[in-house]
């Protein structure tokens, strides 16, 4: 399965370099910049027609809507063609997949959460993933500010180390565009804008499995 990742479009999701066709894209959050509910319909009606096969996404710091929305407002919202995974999964050709937007505490950002409640949603995780998507990155990498401050969550880190996922999807860090094999895991930060969202990156795209 060819596999197109994209992350942090913050509503310039029409800005992007796609492929003309795929199996599968993945956007592993901080889909709009102020989540409004009306940026989030345009990011869906934009999404939704995309060429691709399969398309995965969940949700980021900047997502206030999706944070607190009932069963049938996000029925409502999320188009038939799109999975929307939160703390969930799902299983395509085989391979499982399991996604959730949330972050290490900090304000006042949407999905945010303080060290024991952040553990609790990483338990979650099956052992079984094969790809798992996350807002934010494990601790030590991929997830350097500019100020060289390693900001992803040290219990992601653990939890992958255990589980040993075969590849892990993420962004919310916009410096550290890129991948990293470590152990039986390949690292994409997917962020597909730098420079205050003025430079957009290429979608990283991998076949799995390899």
């Amino acid at each position: 399965m060819q596999i197109t990742c994209i992350s942090d479009t913050h509503n310039f999701h029409d800005r992007l370099s796609l492929p003309a066709s795929g199996d599968l894209i993945i956007h592993a959050g901080d889909l709009t910049e102020a989540g409004t509910k009306r940026e989030l319909e345009d990011f869906f009606e934009w999404f939704s027609q995309l060429p691709f096969t399969y398309k995965i996404c969940i949700a980021g710091n900047h997502d206030f809507y999706l944070e607190h929305i009932s069963s049938s407002e996000l029925e409502k919202l999320i188009p038939e063609n799109v999975i929307y995974l939160n703390d969930s999964e799902v299983t395509l050709e085989g391979i499982h997949f399991w996604g959730s937007p949330y972050i290490p505490y900090q304000e006042p950002w949407a999905f945010s959460k303080p060290a024991e409640e952040i553990q609790q949603h990483w338990k979650k995780i099956p052992d079984n993933t094969d790809i798992l998507i996350t807002h934010t990155p494990p601790k030590g990498i991929l997830d350097e500010t500019n100020k060289q401050i390693e900001v992803g969550c040290p219990y992601l880190r653990k939890t992958i180390e255990t589980k040993q996922p075969k590849l892990h999807i993420f962004g919310h860090l916009h410096e550290n565009y890129g991948k990293v094999k470590l152990n039986n895991t390949l690292f994409i930060n997917a962020t597909s804008f730098i420079n205050n969202l003025r430079i957009s990156n290429t979608p990283i795209q991998v076949n799995f499995p390899e």
